[in-house]
């Protein structure tokens, strides 16, 4: 299918924006990309983002005939299909903050053809859509469910498993010009009404979320009982009711603001209609149980109780591949650490720290003399360690490693006092 004649307008190039913009681009499509930063469309003509994502600068490179950034909202006014694609900031309880969108979507209704289509892929609660078209009903108005994830974006831009697609009315026929946007990602197109692509944004991080709760409790229980979790983990892929990429990995809680933001939506909802929403205040309340799991590790050992001690922490980032610090149990760790000296390491976070912390830009100059070791989070550079350098390097052996990043059965061997979630030290 050609994508010759059409223009695409993505309007907000944080990393939501600007990862469909560089993925359309690669699909031969005119890209027209506005956002209010001046600093930020200069640098992206000059080959240059802020945004960390792997792939990401490539395919902006590889693409740049295609694409045209811009600060001006009346350079949208040629496509035939615009994109609100601002990212969506929460507070810290995952509520959303949706001024900036309801901004973007008057500013761009007042310069474009009504022959424009506008498409709402921000994060939007349920109800959102539905309101803006009752406003603008003379515009043809859709919303598009998002499911990238940090540090998998472009795959997931590139290759989507489906579109979801929000209409005005069910079992309506897509516009001819946004179908063939969309055909050109050679996946499954599922029209449906507002509401119901809404919530199905909703639902999918609900499950999401339930898996990573249902998980933790067992890896929990699991290192009480002196099981290994991760002995369990292979059966429950291979169960077809369960599937092999499903969240069943123990983590440390839900972080990053888009889980987050979803079960507050449905907890708010629960509560305006009066259904039963205890599942997801169970849920809520067991990310927050997991994300003090490294402080309590912590308490458990000998360390804990000699002040002054040295801690390394390697990983600043709530999850690797992405410089978001954002409800990060490692910052909430540190946060509890004042009585200590300690040390730092992330491959791509670069944030204010407090006093008595020490940022290093080698690993192995942050595991220096530390009488304690965190491995925070699971970056690639982590999982390459070597063990002895890492015994000569410490100056004690124990070693946090929530997501066993180094081999359990080794650094038993070579004498580390090895903590591991799912498992008994």
């Amino acid at each position: 299918m050609s994508t010759e004649g059409l223009i695409i307008g993505y309007s907000g190039l944080s990393h939501l924006g600007l990862v469909h913009a560089a993925a359309s681009a690669s699909k031969g499509f005119q890209i027209i990309a506005q956002d209010t930063s001046l600093s930020k469309v200069r640098n992206l003509r000059n080959g240059h983002t802020d945004i960390d994502e792997p792939l990401l600068t490539e395919l902006l490179i590889k693409n740049k005939k295609n694409l045209k950034f811009t600060s001006i909202v009346k350079d949208l006014v040629d496509c035939d299909v615009v994109f609100i694609s601002l990212d969506v900031e929460t507070d810290r309880f995952g509520k959303s903050e949706l001024t900036a969108v309801n901004n973007s979507i008057d500013e761009i209704l007042k310069v474009i053809p009504e022959s424009c289509i506008l498409i709402i892929l921000s994060q939007i609660p349920p109800g959102f859509t539905r309101k803006i078209n009752s406003q603008y009903s003379k515009f043809l108005i859709y919303y598009q469910v998002e499911t990238l994830i940090f540090g998998k974006a472009i795959d997931r831009a590139l290759y989507p498993e489906r579109f979801i697609v929000g209409c005005v009315e069910p079992n309506i026929k897509l516009n001819e010009k946004y179908y063939k946007f969309l055909k050109m990602f050679n996946c499954p197109v599922l029209p449906m009404l507002y509401e119901s692509a809404e919530l199905t944004k909703v639902s999918i991080n609900a499950f999401l979320a339930a898996s990573v709760a249902m998980s933790n409790t067992l890896a929990e229980i699991s290192e009480k009982i002196g099981a290994n979790w991760s002995d369990v983990i292979p059966s429950l892929k291979l169960d077809k009711r369960i599937g092999q990429y499903s969240y069943v990995k123990p983590g440390l809680g839900l972080s990053g603001g888009n889980i987050e933001r979803d079960l507050y939506t449905i907890a708010q909802l629960g509560k305006k209609y009066g259904t039963q929403f205890n599942t997801v205040n169970a849920i809520i309340e067991n990310s927050q149980h997991r994300k003090d799991w490294l402080w309590k590790k912590f308490k458990d050992t000998s360390i804990f109780k000699i002040k002054n001690s040295k801690i390394g922490i390697l990983g600043l980032s709530y999850k690797e591949n992405t410089s978001s610090i954002k409800n990060s149990p490692s910052i909430n760790f540190i946060d509890k650490l004042s009585a200590y000296r300690v040390s730092v390491h992330d491959p791509l976070v670069k944030t204010t720290l407090p006093d008595f912390v020490t940022f290093f830009e080698k690993i192995y100059d942050c595991i220096e003399g530390v009488d304690l070791l965190v491995l925070a989070t699971p970056w690639s550079d982590y999982k390459n360690l070597d063990l002895a350098r890492v015994k000569e390097t410490m100056r004690g052996i124990t070693i946090i490693d929530p997501y066993e990043l180094i081999n359990y059965d080794l650094a038993n061997e070579m004498g580390f006092l090895h903590i591991c979630l799912g498992k008994k030290p």
